[in-house]
């Protein structure tokens, strides 16, 4: 049984977990967040938020792994503050002792090819 089964169990291949958003805007939010699973690479995109019927449409459009320091991928268990940009971004929101964390989920880019 590997039809629809397997394709609805599919674990996400990117996942962050929001600790604090700090700046949202129509088309882009910044937050603090842990990945996961990945690691999450730069122009991951995110299309849900676990145990959420909502979608989003976010890309991962800056990783800084310390102040000022822009990395290209946030590996899991490490912490950063990164720019998604796209649709959604309103839905996120920080973590609290009452609510949790809400965690998104996604894909990482194809990898690219040098010739």
């Amino acid at each position: 049984m590997t039809g629809p089964l397997h394709l609805a169990c599919r674990a996400a291949e990117v996942e962050l977990q929001i600790d604090q958003v700090t700046m949202v805007n129509p088309v882009e939010v910044t937050a603090t967040v842990r990945c996961v699973a990945g690691p999450a690479r730069l122009g991951a995109r995110f299309d849900r938020i676990r145990d959420s019927a909502e979608t989003i449409e976010l890309e991962l459009t800056q990783i800084l792994a310390h102040p000022g320091l822009a990395v290209a991928a946030v590996d899991p268990v490490h912490t950063a503050l990164v720019t998604l940009r796209g649709a959604g971004g309103r839905l996120l929101a920080s973590a609290t002792v009452g609510s949790g964390w809400q965690t998104i989920q996604g894909s990482n880019p194809p990898p690219t090819t040098d010739r």
